[in-house]
């Protein structure tokens, strides 16, 4: 199928929920599928708003999970950190910064406005090689285990249909 030879990209600030529901649901369908983040380090909920845990995109997902569960097993057990990052680090080692990648692209998704702006801007300031064409769509979601079941749906939809 001339859909399957596509090389779908899934893309979010946060490498951790969005985009990996994405890419799950994706690779499932039988898409080749990455996920990325284009913030400038990996950001998870901390015991407050305004105390996230933060790692470097060097850090492996093993070590984030070995790190949260040695501060609090409780909290990100119950808010579900522990498990998007079992669940992530089953799938790849780390989290991969988009700015770093030169792979060529058929479809970026982006999953928050202010991403899909980081995107454009890198892929502008890029010097191009190849000149190959890339399609880059945002879709809103928020950054939640249920928005981002929904959205991933979604997502495979629109990709169906292209």
């Amino acid at each position: 199928s001339h859909v399957l030879s596509l090389s779908f990209r899934a893309l979010c600030l946060n490498p951790n929920c969005d985009s990996f529901s994405a890419s799950v649901s994706f690779s499932k369908r039988g898409f080749s599928v990455r996920s990325f983040g284009t913030g400038t380090h990996v950001k998870l909920p901390g015991p407050a708003p305004d105390k996230p845990n933060v790692y470097d995109f060097k850090t492996t997902y093993d070590q984030m999970y070995n790190d949260l569960l040695r501060k609090d097993k409780e909290l990100y057990t119950q808010n579900g950190i522990l498990h998007m990052l079992d669940r992530n680090k089953r799938i790849k080692p780390r989290p991969e910064r988009f700015q770093n990648c030169r792979d060529l692209f058929d479809l970026i998704l982006t999953c928050e406005e202010r991403v899909y702006d980081q995107v454009v801007e890198d892929l502008n300031s890029r010097e191009q090689e190849t000149c190959q064409p890339v399609h880059v769509i945002n879709v809103d979601i928020q950054d939640n285990h249920e928005e981002a079941t929904l959205g991933a749906f979604l997502i495979c939809e629109l990709c169906q249909c292209v």
